[in-house]
């Protein structure tokens, strides 16, 4: 049993890692390496770079402050750095262990806040569905009036493209929901009395009671504002750098804002720190905008690895300072 809990351990870190860095090989593999490293060497201005890194910080501390505006749904008292804290650690965890960094954050709070994990839990999907909704909708606005860019880059990128699902494929996804949804049905009808069911029904009434806490905010303005704060941090953390590079200078908020919203669609993936899709999303999207194949690919392996060693040790820091915060109390 240990071993086979250790090799789990193992495939779920190193096989999203893996297929991360094959599409990276991918990518890059028949690019003049030279060119990219005399980009990297000569042709970056590393003080903006590490200007931008502030405004990653003040999205991710922003976040802290809006989960604690769902948090207080609940009623629960808490400390603000703590949940800043666990933000932050949330994104270290999840540069080894793609989206258990979400789990971790709730169960660290539960920790050193005395919160309902699963109470924790139901805040943390309306903060993930949130942000989600935020992307579509940047997605979205982009698609409608800017229609020519992704006809561009779709054609560009023909593998992306998703081709409709023939008419069994949609029986066979019907037929599947209609099982899930009568086999849901006779486990919290029919088999209510087992011990195991009843657990899982309070865990999803807990998870609930803390999905609702948008609805039961009193402070909603709030929460849009912070929540627009957060995604406009993000996408000056992405758009400064762009000032870094000459071949990015001149291109416009409108351009950066195209690259970002692929980028953000590229960390979606469960990989660590979105290696190799959001390297692909990035130098289509900088293609479409007229730049070369090579200077598209230094900056996103300049961008990346700058913001990703960034958040990694913001995170770490987040993590190293919650036990010492809470020592005393």
């Amino acid at each position: 049993m240990r071993f086979k809990s250790v090799l789990n351990n193992i495939v779920k870190i190193f096989l999203p890692l893996l297929l991360g860095c094959l599409l990276l090989w991918f990518l890059y593999r028949k690019m003049d390496f030279s060119d990219i490293w005399g980009v990297v060497k000569r042709g970056v201005r590393y003080d903006i770079i590490l200007f931008s890194l502030l405004f990653g910080l003040a999205a991710n501390m922003v976040r802290g402050w809006r989960w604690g505006l769902l948090i207080d749904t609940l009623g629960q008292r808490y400390r603000m750095r703590n949940l800043i804290y666990a933000v932050l650690g949330n994104y270290a965890i999840n540069f080894v262990l793609p989206r258990v960094g979400e789990v971790w954050r709730c169960g660290i709070i539960t920790k050193y806040e005395k919160i309902s994990f699963p109470k924790l839990l139901g805040t943390l999907l309306i903060d993930r569905v949130t942000d989600t909704f935020a992307v579509g909708a940047m997605t979205l606005f982009l698609f409608v009036f800017n229609f020519g860019f992704f006809k561009s880059f779709f054609a560009r990128n023909p593998e992306l493209m998703i081709t409709a699902p023939d008419d069994s494929s949609v029986l066979w996804i019907l037929l599947s929901c209609l099982i899930v949804a009568v086999a849901v049905w006779f486990t919290f009808t029919r088999l209510a009395h087992l011990s195991l069911v009843k657990k899982a029904k309070g865990l999803l009434s807990n998870v609930w009671e803390g999905m609702r806490s948008l609805w039961l905010m009193e402070r909603k303005w709030l929460f849009l504002l912070q929540t627009v704060m957060i995604w406009a941090l993000y996408y000056l953390f992405f758009y400064v750098t762009f000032y870094a590079f000459d071949f990015t200078r001149e291109l416009g908020p409108v351009a950066g804002l195209f690259a970002f919203t692929m980028s953000s669609i590229g960390v979606a993936v469960p990989i660590q720190g979105g290696i190799g899709p959001w390297h692909f999303m990035v130098i289509a999207s900088l293609m479409c905008f007229g730049v070369k194949e090579t200077d598209a690919a230094a900056f996103a392996l300049v961008v990346h690895t700058t913001q990703s060693v960034w958040t990694a040790v913001c995170g770490l820091y987040g993590i190293a300072a919650l036990p010492i915060a809470n020592k005393t109390t």
